[in-house]
């Protein structure tokens, strides 16, 4: 059985972490691999219920620390029914957003103390730490416009509304979090354009994790 990998996109509103997941996932099943594509908030039945309530406003009103539960109970329910199964069959888990998001939006922005939310990272992932993290980088300006030019008449949502201010915070904080843990996380220009940032993102994983990039050698480009 091949190994199991669990790869994280982060980064800022508008940074196109999406399309690159399914382009990236499009260029592993090509070289054979078997790939879960999945998402946070959400991921699961129970997970993706929570997900309404955190992304309408719902919990808005209540503060940041219970938002960070609810991520949190997501999360764990997330990591046991969906990621954890999926890299112990030996499958590569693609997730948009994952503990680095609640870090920055919750920890960070929200003002929350770091020692809680460590606590409730640690219940939440139980252990289930990233192989890579790609952190698509881009300026808050342009990824709002990006933003407001996929929503069209949608309405923002829970985050996409805040100040510009908080979005560059945001930003500051990931990056931060590369700094601290270069093991882990990948920084990746995602102001260029698709092709140059999926190109990006081929490179991480290359050098990060040489074993994952063997795909390439069967499938080619994608």
């Amino acid at each position: 059985m091949a190994n199991g990998f669990f790869i994280t996109f982060e980064g800022g509103e508008g940074a196109g972490k999406s399309t690159q997941i399914r382009r990236f996932a499009q260029r592993l099943e090509a070289g054979g691999r078997e790939v879960v594509v999945t998402r946070e908030p959400g991921g699961s039945p129970g997970a993706e219920a929570v997900r309404h309530v955190l992304l309408s406003g719902a919990a808005e009103p209540f503060g940041p620390k219970t938002e960070a539960i609810l991520f949190s109970a997501a999360r764990a329910d997330h990591v046991d029914t969906v990621i954890r199964p999926a890299v112990e069959a030996g499958k590569v888990v693609l997730c948009d957003r994952y503990m680095d998001s609640s870090r920055v939006y919750q920890g960070v922005t929200g003002n929350l103390d770091p020692a809680f939310m460590q606590g409730l990272e640690a219940l939440a992932i139980d252990g289930m730490l990233p192989d890579l993290t790609i952190i698509l980088d881009i300026d808050p300006r342009l990824g709002l416009t990006r933003a407001n030019q996929r929503r069209g008449s949608d309405v923002a949502d829970r985050f996409e509304k805040e100040t510009l201010a908080i979005h560059r915070a945001r930003r500051d904080a990931f990056l931060a979090i590369a700094r601290a843990e270069p093991d882990r996380c990948a920084v990746v220009n995602a102001s260029q354009d698709v092709e140059r940032t999926a190109q990006g993102i081929w490179q991480a994983v290359q050098e990060c994790l040489p074993e994952l990039a063997q795909a390439d050698r069967v499938g080619g480009d994608v």
